[in-house]
């Protein structure tokens, strides 16, 4: 079994910004696949289904962005998942829009969600980062900002891969997704 974790914050007026590039990928996932995120669990809107073979838990927290990790860590408890077993999309200023970058552990970078899942499981998780560029300014008005007219095509398409690149993970492995997708660029 895996988990699939998008990153976000929960509510309408943070739709489509930058930050919730991660809910966006699991939502691309659920629609897909046809698995309905319907549940409240684990701090979170959940839902179950099977991608390719693997029974799988989509999961998009409802703590906001810095207490994520709290969600993550009810349900890798509650279904005794090991740390392979969790995959976790989320956005980055780091890495320009349309860009993605797969790593199977290490630091936050500075992003809180993934601080805060650090601080109660660990570093060592795949992950999967949908670049969504550099801030011209303030941080906070940048990563809760919308995407412009030009950046949404990039975007889309970065979102969707980033959803195919946890389904390659799952079925082949960290190490073959970081050969596809760590060159994709939107």
């Amino acid at each position: 079994m895996y988990a699939i974790i998008g990153l976000g914050n929960p509510g309408k007026e943070y739709e489509n910004t930058r930050h919730n590039a991660g809910f966006q990928a699991v939502d691309f996932l659920s629609a897909k696949y046809n698995i309905d995120i319907n549940r409240k669990k684990f701090k979170g809107d959940i839902g179950e289904g099977i991608i390719e073979g693997n029974k799988v838990i989509l999961l998009k927290p409802s703590t906001y962005m810095n207490l994520s990790g709290e969600s993550i860590r009810e349900l890798a408890a509650f279904y005794k998942l090991s740390m392979d077993e969790i995959i976790v999309l989320y956005d980055d200023i780091s890495l320009e829009t349309g860009r993605l970058r797969l790593r199977g552990k290490g630091s936050a970078g500075g992003h809180n969600g993934i601080k805060s899942i650090i601080s109660h499981l660990g570093d060592d998780f795949p992950r999967v980062k949908i670049g969504v560029g550099a801030p011209n300014g303030d941080l906070v008005a940048h990563v809760l900002g919308k995407f412009s007219k030009e950046e949404e095509g990039l975007v889309k398409k970065a979102i969707e891969a980033a959803g195919e690149a946890a389904v390659v993970i799952m079925k082949e492995g960290l190490q073959e997704a970081m050969n596809k997708f760590n060159s994709f660029k939107a």
